[in-house]
């Protein structure tokens, strides 16, 4: 083990300034996304009025981006096995801006979600790509860095959030969206050379760890205590459980970012009316409650490196989806602007880390195939969130509706603490003992 030691640690001093530019490279195409996502978002009240929908048929139609981001997800885990998810992400990061100038054009319910559904495509697939790459590059890192890159789609988010409040009044819809699409596409053109450039070097050990499940913490046992025809069954039925326990934990930590992009879509889909209809505010200010969540989500990303080293994410887990709990009840239930303000920033921050850690323990597990099931599942809460959200509304009131978000996040809290124990093959920055050589397991 020391020698494997020696052996990583040189590779990364090598490599430092390859990684370093790969890194900065792909944290762009983080930021990239989110600021195209959130340029939209903010101008969902005006479509709403442009093609003359109700709360349930809007929730309908913007049903198409989720739908067409899950639709595409798992194929994208594919595309990125075969061709390279850097390869992959630059191909999205050229489709998602095209996309985005559609939706303005449209005049009615049904034709709204049937171009959303292109850009739900194209947004689904540069998510998947971009997190399979991180998690390769994380890897090769050695070090919890996966919420710096999510800390840049959030920051990315909230400029996009605060750049659509500053225009909405001055604007139209068709083209601020369509500065967008040669914003986006300019930036694509700009990044992607760096990071087709550079390949991330393989870790040894890490294609063992991720293709054989936990083969090595749970058949260690079977492996040395029997002999004969014992000792062959379980050299045989070993690779067999550790695929399905693999494919189990995938799952689970898939619904964990599910209630999380629940909770993220929900206020990006309906925080703005949320606040101008149900708290008279300024469309300006209703603009600018996703950028107070998606400020509190940056805040939260950049400090997650040091929170996962120092608390392991068991704990940051959990604590952010009991402060998102609470926030959320302060935010859908508040009597003023500022109150909800406030609770859509205490939201964000304990949303913050929980869908890196989910979407990266996935990863690790089981490359982009992990990524993609897990972020299917994720996006599952945004295919969820919008109609449920929409027809809650009807039945009920808006804010009822955004209760939803606190009892989702309650049982990501719940989920992450009864798995928190559970082993990542691999993984060897999951909690803070992990640092220590001498709980390192031999591979």
């Amino acid at each position: 083990m020391p020698l494997l030691n020696k052996t990583t640690s040189g590779a990364r001093g090598a490599t430092s300034p390859a990684l370093t530019r790969l890194r900065a490279a792909l944290t762009l195409f983080f930021a990239l996304d989110g600021f195209i996502f959130a340029g939209w978002v903010v101008r969902i009240p005006a479509i709403k009025e442009q093609t003359g929908a109700s709360a349930s048929t809007l929730g309908l139609a913007l049903l198409g981006v989720s739908a067409g981001a899950v639709i595409t997800m798992t194929l994208t885990g594919r595309l990125c096995s075969r061709f390279g998810s850097r390869q992959v992400t630059v191909v999205c990061g050229v489709l998602m801006p095209l996309s985005v100038a559609l939706p303005p054009l449209t005049h009615s319910a049904p034709a709204l979600g049937l171009v959303l559904l292109f850009f739900g495509a194209a947004y689904g697939g540069i998510n998947v790509a971009m997190n399979s790459a991180a998690v390769d590059l994380v890897r090769a890192l050695r070090r919890p860095v996966m919420p710096s890159f999510h800390a840049a789609f959030s920051l990315g988010g909230m400029l996009g959030a605060g750049l659509g409040g500053l225009v909405a009044g001055h604007l139209s819809p068709t083209r601020h969206l369509l500065a967008l699409t040669v914003i986006g596409l300019l930036l694509t053109a700009a990044t992607a050379p760096t990071l087709l450039r550079y390949e991330v070097p393989p870790v040894p050990g890490a294609h063992d760890a991720a293709g054989s499940g936990d083969s090595g913490a749970s058949g260690g046992s079977g492996g040395s205590g029997g002999s004969g025809g014992s000792a062959e069954s379980a050299r045989h039925d070993a690779p067999g459980r550790a695929a399905r326990r693999t494919r189990g934990l995938v799952l689970v930590f898939g619904l964990i970012a599910l209630c999380t992009a629940y909770g993220e879509g929900a206020l990006a889909d309906w925080g703005a009316l949320h606040l101008e209809q149900d708290l008279d505010a300024h469309p300006g200010i209703a603009a600018a409650g996703y950028s107070c969540f998606a400020f509190a989500m940056t805040i939260g990303r950049l400090s997650g490196t040091t929170l996962l080293e120092r608390l392991g994410r068991t704990r940051t887990v959990v604590g952010g989806g009991l402060l998102a709990t609470a926030g959320m009840l302060l935010g859908a239930l508040a009597p003023s602007v500022g109150v909800a303000l406030a609770g859509f920033a205490v939201t964000g921050l304990g949303l913050a880390n929980i869908f890196p850690v989910a979407v990266e323990r996935a990863g690790a597990l089981a490359g982009p195939s992990g990524v993609a099931t897990a972020s299917t599942l994720g996006y599952g809460g945004m295919l969820l969130g919008p109609p449920a959200i929409g027809f809650m509304a009807d039945w009920f009131s808006l804010p009822v509706a955004l209760t939803s978000v606190a009892v989702l996040a309650a049982v990501a809290a719940c989920i992450g603490a009864a798995t928190g124990r559970t082993p990542t093959p691999g993984d060897r920055t999951a909690e803070p003992s992990a640092r220590r050589p001498e709980r390192t397991p031999v591979r």
